[in-house]
């Protein structure tokens, strides 16, 4: 596509001097999105389980020209929303070449540009903006200044240029001006000082910044979205009250709703391409890994107000992988089956994304992390096995039988062991194993049996993998039962007279 170069070639393209002229970026945006709506394009690909709650608030949003903010825990992809906004924009928008602050050749703000046309006139140059360009975004931190945000005085431009002071040459433009015409995003708004939330107000509502120094105000086109998470509001900082009160929409994100969104999102966003070797993650080990996520962000002894980021499953099936990798390479295996041995492998990548309670921290973070990958391979094995009889395995390790199954183990290795348990292989249909399957993916069903028994505490295991016959704590070992009030101990002890 060849595009206008200079001043002249502009008015006489398809670029209407009308549409440049009076078209800010909110009614672009809105345009853009109509027609979206008419059409069958998505409009926020790669965003999931936010068709039926997030998408639509954000639409609205959109169509009313409103600056928004997002509002939800950390990992609920806010700030993949904002940038989805730039694909709402046009594929090409043109400006005066070389102006910081992109200025609309048919109606320039800065002094620059104004000279540089009346000197120039049709010759005046042309350069374009891709929609990529017209996003601007910055993380709020306490030390942000006003001159960050807006701009100040930049004396060595004064001095090069022999401009006096006072001179609008000598501005040096923050970020907000050189988001001109396009999409400003401040990311953790409440971390951003209050006196400088302030510095906000006159481009929220007059569409204009002031430069400190200077009497001149720049009318600037920008459509303004924040996020930030509720925790900040009382952790570390406050959006100030006129702040609020000028964004249009307060947009409440939240974690994935089901079992299959979570699944979708770790598939989408996790590393899974290794190369050299074939890679085959049965659809158990991802259900365990998602459903660590979901019982984290229920469980009492985990913080709720900080949440549990998606991150975490992202994390901890790129490690499942990379732990199966590491057994595949030291057997020259070809095919990386993961396991559920796999799974507590990859506790550094959990304890680290849980901000636990008094409780938790009392019991520890590998402790807390342990529990939750047994209760998730204990609910997962019940949506496969559950009105399936197992009472052959559990026998045969009641009856003295026992088998190690090291993380680290080959899977021809393990599968010899493997065969002496008693109708365990032939029980691996619900899974999709079939008759000739690898024995990389026969070893990982077979062991996730075992790992569901232990998880249902029918058979034991021990911290170097060996699994047994499930041992019962001594009377005086075990916790209370439920109905007593006291330990045993103390029930017959009697009182003194």
């Amino acid at each position: 596509m060849n595009l206008p170069r200079t001043l002249g070639e502009l008015r006489k393209s398809s670029f209407s001097e009308q549409r440049l002229r009076t078209r800010k970026v909110k009614d672009e945006l809105r345009e853009n999105l109509i027609a979206r709506l008419r059409g069958s394009e998505s409009i926020f690909p790669g965003i999931i389980g936010y068709d039926d709650t997030v998408v639509p608030q954000l639409v609205n949003a959109v169509l009313s020209r409103h600056n928004f903010i997002l509002l939800g825990l950390r990992g609920q992809a806010k700030s993949r929303i904002l940038r989805a906004l730039t694909a709402l924009l046009d594929e090409h928008l043109p400006y005066v070449a070389g102006c910081e602050i992109h200025d609309n050749p048919y109606d320039p703000i800065c002094k620059r540009c104004r000279e540089l046309i009346a000197r120039e006139g049709d010759n005046t140059p042309i350069a374009y903006l891709t929609h990529e360009d017209r996003y601007v975004e910055k993380l709020a931190t306490p030390d942000v200044t006003i001159a960050d945000l807006i701009g100040d005085v930049d004396p060595i431009k004064a001095a090069r240029g022999g401009h006096d002071l006072s001179s609008e040459m000598t501005v040096h433009y923050g970020l907000l001006p050189r988001a001109n015409r396009g999409i400003f995003a401040i990311n953790e708004l409440p971390d951003l000082a209050g006196k400088i939330q302030v510095g906000l107000f006159n481009i929220m509502q007059e569409g204009d910044v002031q430069i400190k120094g200077y009497p001149l105000r720049l009318p600037l086109d920008v459509a303004l979205v924040f996020t930030a998470n509720p925790e900040d509001y009382t952790a570390r900082g406050k959006i100030v009250t006129p702040l609020k009160d000028r964004i249009g929409s307060e947009i409440r994100t939240h974690y994935p709703g089901t079992l299959e969104e979570g699944i979708s999102i770790t598939q989408q966003e996790a590393w899974l391409r290794r190369d050299g070797l074939e890679l085959h993650v049965p659809k158990y080990v991802r259900e365990v890994v998602e459903r660590v996520a979901f019982l984290a962000r229920e469980d009492k002894k985990i913080d709720k107000r900080s949440g549990v980021s998606q991150r975490l499953p992202i994390s901890v099936l790129e490690n499942v992988i990379s732990n199966a990798e590491r057994r595949a390479l030291r057997s020259n295996e070809k095919t990386i089956v993961p396991r559920i041995g796999d799974v507590y492998a990859a506790l550094p990548s959990i304890t680290g994304k849980l901000e636990l309670e008094y409780e938790g921290e009392m019991r520890g973070a590998d402790t807390v992390a342990r529990e939750l990958i047994r209760t998730a391979v204990a609910k997962t094995y019940d949506t496969y096995f559950k009105d399936l009889n197992m009472q052959q395995v559990v026998q045969w390790f009641e009856l003295g039988g026992e088998i190690k199954l090291a993380d680290t183990a080959s899977a021809q290795e393990i599968l010899e062991g493997l065969k002496n348990i008693q109708g365990l292989t032939e029980k691996l249909a619900p899974v999709g194993i079939k008759p000739k399957e690898k024995p990389e993916v026969l070893v990982s069903a077979a062991e996730f049996v075992l790992e569901g028994l232990h998880a249902h505490r029918r058979i034991g295991r021990t911290e170097e993998r060996v699994f047994s016959a499930e041992k019962q704590p001594k009377r005086a070992e075990r916790p209370f039962e439920r109905g007593d009030d006291e330990p045993p101990v103390m029930r017959n002890r009697r009182p003194y007279n």
